[in-house]
This record gives structure tokens, C-alpha cells and sequence, in this order.
């Protein structure tokens, strides 16, 4: 994870909630979204 950017790591996750990818894919990537305290438009945050 440590190779995203912040920007890649963030369209990532929305690409990941609009295909409805595997859900510990999205866990992943929200996880990590949330240790780099960065916010996000989505409305699937957990």
C-alpha cells in the first residue's frame, strides 16, 4: 500500500465500492484510507 499515492489509493477505493469488488479488497483499501487520515466522498465508508 505503501507505493499509492494518496489520489491512487483514493480513486482505488471508489473504483473498488462502483464495481462492487470483493468486500476484504475494500476493507483493505478503506484500512488504509483511515491510517492516512484521508477523507473521501464516498458514502460506503465503514
Amino acid at each position: 500500500m505503501a507505493m499509492l499515492t494518496d489520489e491512487m489509493l483514493l480513486e482505488s477505493y471508489h473504483l473498488a465500492t462502483m464495481l462492487d469488488l470483493d468486500r476484504d479488497f475494500i476493507a483493505l483499501l478503506l484500512a488504509e484510507i483511515h491510517r492516512r487520515d484521508l477523507i473521501t466522498d464516498s458514502p460506503i465508508l465503514h
